[in-house]
């Protein structure tokens, strides 16, 4: 990503060392594409599909910037309740994406995949996809991008408990929880375009301290200078972690 320098005639490269501070992990709340299609008066399953491509192309992005883990929000336990066809679109679409992956994410770059949620419900076909997406990738040391299907927040917290409870552990700290969620415990930006303003069960556990940028930008819009217009609000922020 290249933007232009004011001050001379050249074109200046948005790198890491452009930002003061980058966050480890920054979770990604993927909302509008509904009311994106709903604008141009096409079916939902197609501002769907223009998400997708928002994803990957975010997802490089976060890796060329060397973002160490990513968390985006794809499919909530409450999704269940939408209308069938709208849930079966968005599972072929996985699918689809996930086969495309094989010669996209999983080659270029260095990105591991991993996926995060209940696997109750899912495909068969789907989940193998899945898991053979992960296998591929293990080895790969950059950005980890966690990618939430059938996710939500307090089931997250609820699994980690139960995990712990068939341990054997009969008194349970933080440190256990953080050590037992999905994935790593602190989540240190929060971006969710659309113009909502609310987490909607996601990462509650992790965003104890999380820095929030919201965008009225719907999802299928959002652009590696709106990505870059968050991470720059981020470097502005006093954390203080209730201190």
């Amino acid at each position: 990503m290249a933007i232009f320098n004011k001050n001379s005639n050249d074109i200046k490269e948005i790198t890491a060392d452009s930002f003061s501070v980058l966050p480890n992990h920054i979770g990604i709340i993927m909302d509008g594409n509904g009311r994106w299609a709903k604008k141009r008066a096409m079916p939902r399953t197609v501002g769907h599909k223009a998400g997708a491509e928002v994803f990957r192309a975010i997802s490089k992005e976060c890796s060329r910037l060397g973002i160490k883990y990513v968390t985006f929000y794809a499919f909530s336990t409450e999704n269940w309740k939408r209308p069938k066809e709208e849930v079966d679109a968005l599972m072929n679409l996985f699918k689809d994406y996930l086969l495309e992956a094989k010669s996209d994410i999983t080659q270029s770059g260095d990105i591991r995949l991993k996926f995060i949620g209940e696997r109750v419900g899912i495909s068969n076909d789907l989940l193998a996809l899945m898991d053979e997406a992960e296998e591929e990738t293990e080895s790969h040391t950059g950005t980890t991008v966690y990618l939430a299907i059938n996710y939500g927040g307090r089931q997250e917290i609820v699994s980690a408990v139960n995990k712990l409870i068939a341990s054997g552990k009969t008194e349970i700290t933080e440190d256990d929880i953080s050590s037992n969620v999905y994935t790593v415990p602190e989540c240190d930006l929060i971006i969710r375009p659309s113009g909502e303003e609310r987490l909607s069960n996601f990462l509650l556990w992790q965003a104890a301290y999380s820095e929030f940028w919201y965008s009225d930008v719907l999802w299928p819009d959002f652009k590696a200078d709106d990505l870059h217009a968050a991470l720059r609000e981020f470097e502005k922020r006093n954390r203080r972690f209730g201190g």
